[in-house]
């Protein structure tokens, strides 16, 4: 394996759409949420094992989740977990463990990847990055891998590309916000737009350099304490400096300033699993195309619903469509699918109500 590839995998995460199985002293990353016998972050983590040297897979996550995360991955050695005292969104946090994998190898060239996608030709997903790694290395260059829209999904941001391009690698000519379904209809129909699936490739020296330019302030605090990464002396100033960093999103921080920006479509499957109705999405279903999870089921008159208890519990579904039922210890879920992401809303009403155990 190649000793300069590097990744960083970003866990931090708390999930709250898939509640109440993800709350936030458990992440939805630490579950298996598709009843396969592996955590997201152990299957993400493995899938970057198949290109990376595993002592170089750096796992990003808030320093509640430390044990978990040496827990779920023996392979994986504490100075390996970089831990953020405060959450700060992601830019943040790329930028601190850019700076310590470049102090470490200076010639690393590093992926980017959250631990709640779900991909199943991982050989091909090893290809498309090897790919970037190759381009990154030879050009000063910031890529993103992009997913081809199966549909107007207004669910997701857009990646516009330049339709000159003829190579695979393509020249990014604007991010696009999540559009209305008539924009993303035309998205679709223009042929030179991709789904921004938040998967970054660069080398340290380019990711680096596009900080010091284009957020010099955030560049500047954690270029500071330097000669302290790597060491004892790392997280004293992690502790004292992290919560002064500004809460910004690397899409936002780097990608949608910088004109060294280029992005393949992938070649493989790929699922966020933002949701239980993504979930569902991917899950193979019964007759009645109920989608089930860990369950014992008995349906009738019932269809489209996503189920979801603990291990071999018996339920029984009668005259019940398009529904999420999950059942997890104190808490019952029964909601419409329809209305998936206010799950986020009526969760914090949970806890105003019945305190915040329940989240």
């Amino acid at each position: 394996m190649n000793k300069n590839y590097y990744a960083i995998l970003m866990a931090g995460g708390v999930g709250s759409r898939f509640w109440p199985v993800s709350t936030q002293d458990f992440p939805k990353q630490f579950h298996d949420m598709l009843g396969t016998g592996d955590t997201l972050i152990q299957k993400t983590f493995h899938r970057l094992a198949d290109l990376i040297p595993k002592e170089n897979i750096y796992i990003l996550t808030n320093e509640r989740y430390n044990d978990l995360v040496l827990e779920q991955l023996p392979e994986v050695t504490q100075k390996q977990v970089v831990l953020e005292p405060a959450m700060r969104n992601t830019a943040p946090c790329i930028l601190y463990a850019s700076l310590k994998i470049q102090k470490e190898n200076p010639d690393a060239v590093m992926i980017v990847a959250p631990s709640d996608h779900w991909i199943e030709d991982e050989t091909t997903f090893s290809k498309n990055v090897e790919q970037a790694f190759n381009f990154c290395s030879k050009n000063d260059a910031l890529m993103t891998l992009g997913i081809q829209p199966t549909f107007p999904n207004t669910g997701y941001g857009y990646i516009e590309f330049d339709k000159v391009f003829s190579h695979a690698i393509k020249s990014v000519n604007q991010f696009r916000e999540k559009p209305d379904y008539q924009t993303a209809k035309e998205f679709i129909a223009q042929g030179n737009f991709l789904w921004n699936a938040g998967i970054f490739m660069w080398s340290a020296k380019s990711v680096i350099k596009a900080f010091q330019n284009n957020q010099p302030k955030l560049y500047e605090l954690f270029e500071s304490g330097i000669s302290s990464y790597n060491t004892e002396a790392e997280s004293g100033f992690i502790k004292e400096n992290y919560p002064k960093a500004e809460n910004i999103s690397v899409d936002y921080a780097l990608m949608e300033k910088s004109t060294n920006v280029f992005v393949i479509a992938a070649e493989f499957d790929w699922n966020d699993l933002g949701t239980w109705g993504s979930l569902y999405d991917k899950l193979d279903k019964d007759a009645e195309g109920n989608a089930v999870v860990n369950s014992r089921t008995l349906v009738d008159d019932a269809s489209g619903n996503m189920i979801r208890t603990k291990n071999d519990k018996i339920v029984v579904v009668d005259g019940l469509n398009d529904y999420i039922i999950v059942d997890k210890e104190e808490v019952l879920l029964i909601f419409p699918k329809t209305k998936e992401q206010d799950i986020k809303k009526t969760l914090q009403k949970v806890k105003d109500k019945f305190g915040e155990q329940y989240g």
